[in-house]
Formats: C-alpha cells, sequence, structure tokens
C-alpha cells in the first residue's frame, strides 16, 4: 500500500467551506463530503488535526467593523468555530472517525479543554483532534490559531483548504488576468498582501518553517492527493 507523504497534518477550514453553495449555515452534504475525505486519510495512517473557522455564522471583524467592540466580537467568532467544530465532530464520527473537540475557552460540558499533550496523545491513538475557539484570546484569527496549533503539535505542515484551487495574483472571479502561483516563500505572500493566511499567522509560520499549502477542498479525493504529496494548490515556504 502507498505510504502518505506527511504523518501529521494540520487542516485549516474556512467557516465558508462548510457552508457549500450557500456559503453560510452548515450544509450536511458538504460536512459529510469532508468528513469522508478526512476518514479516507486517517485511513491511511496520517494524524490529522483540524481547525475551522467561524466565518459561516459569524464574522468577528465584519461586526467590529460596524461599531461592535472588537473583543466581544471576536469572543462570539470563537463560539460560532466551536459550533462548526461539534457540527465536524458529529460527521466525522458518523463516517466511523475517533475524534476529540478541544476548546480553548473551557466549556467543559460539550468539549475537552485544550491541553497540548493530551492533543498529541489523541492523534498518536489515531484520533482526529478538532481545536474549537481559536487561540482563546480576541484579535487574533483562527489562521493564527491553526498555526499555533500547528506548531505545538508538530505538525509538518498546514493544508488549507479553500474554494479556489491555490492562491492567485488577485481574485480569479473578478480578474480573468490573474496567474496562478505555484510556489511561493513566506515573504512574497507579506510582500505582496496575499490572501493566504493573514500576516500574523504567516509570520508565525515562516519563523518555524512551517510550510503552508493552499488547495481546493471542493474537488472530490484532493485531502488524500495533498497529503500523499501530490503537486496540487500553492506550497508556500521558506527561501
Amino acid at each position: 500500500m502507498e505510504q502518505p507523504y506527511y504523518k501529521r497534518v494540520l487542516l485549516k477550514l474556512s467557516g465558508e467551506a462548510l457552508g457549500g453553495e450557500q456559503g453560510y449555515g452548515i450544509d450536511p452534504l458538504t460536512i459529510t463530503t469532508i468528513a469522508n475525505e478526512i476518514k479516507e486519510v486517517v485511513d491511511c495512517g496520517t494524524q490529522l488535526a483540524l481547525v475551522i473557522g467561524g466565518g459561516n455564522i459569524f464574522r468577528g471583524l465584519a461586526a467590529s467593523s460596524r461599531g461592535m467592540d472588537r473583543a466581544s466580537a471576536d469572543y462570539m467568532g470563537m463560539l460560532a468555530t466551536m459550533i462548526n467544530s461539534l457540527a465536524m465532530q458529529d460527521a466525522l464520527e458518523k463516517a466511523g472517525v475517533y475524534t476529540r473537540v478541544q476548546s480553548a475557552i473551557a466549556m467543559q460540558e460539550v468539549a475537552e479543554p485544550y491541553i497540548r499533550r493530551r492533543a498529541i496523545r489523541h492523534l498518536e491513538k489515531g484520533r482526529v483532534v478538532i481545536f474549537g475557539a481559536g487561540t482563546g484570546n480576541p484579535y487574533f484569527t483562527t489562521d493564527t490559531a491553526a498555526s499555533l496549533r500547528a506548531m505545538e503539535i508538530g505538525a509538518e505542515v498546514i493544508l488549507k483548504g479553500t474554494k479556489v484551487d491555490g492562491v492567485y495574483s488577485a481574485d480569479p472571479k473578478k480578474d480573468p488576468a490573474a496567474q496562478r502561483y505555484e510556489n511561493l516563500t513566506y515573504l512574497e505572500v507579506l510582500k505582496k498582501g496575499l490572501q493566504v493566511m493573514d500576516a500574523t499567522a504567516t509570520s508565525l509560520c515562516m519563523d518555524n518553517n512551517l510550510p503552508i499549502i493552499v488547495f481546493d477542498i471542493t474537488v472530490s479525493g484532493n485531502v488524500k492527493r495533498v497529503v500523499f504529496g501530490e503537486n496540487i494548490g500553492t506550497i508556500v515556504k521558506g527561501e
């Protein structure tokens, strides 16, 4: 049997990815499809952790731009990520994957607290660990949470599942002349202000030399392709 290229990965999904065609709320078909893709990867022996955004339910940044207190808005965003995390846990367990949800904010009735050593132990036992509630701090995005958790658990790569097949020089939907990049360095991403992850998350990956692969999660089988080292999407790494 073919061996996966990556042994331990962190998959970052935007909240919108769970919204399916409508882009908001949780689309049962979409979440089931993603769960089945994750199951395939876990069955191959790759240890997988997940961070999911909350943009399909509530965006802290958008609310704060309309006058809501930024810290309060961000805490609401963290709760939105917990709703997504529990939905994903349900979909994964229905697919026969053992999971644990760990929350950065204490909610002992619905999730474990985030404990690094316990998270690593779960991964070693073949469970998928879903990290909810971001970093537990306002002013930090779920992208930053993904970078931070990936570092803490010793992931080899961050897989960022989006609705496009990589990083483009401009929005491919609006600009037909936009080019797709195959390889980028962290500095190029920061200098060009490309929509890979926000600057804090990108800098964190740069400082710790953690590669980021941006790929299209909506294409069936792509999660497995990425984990097996196929050259799809855009890879961001050091010089």
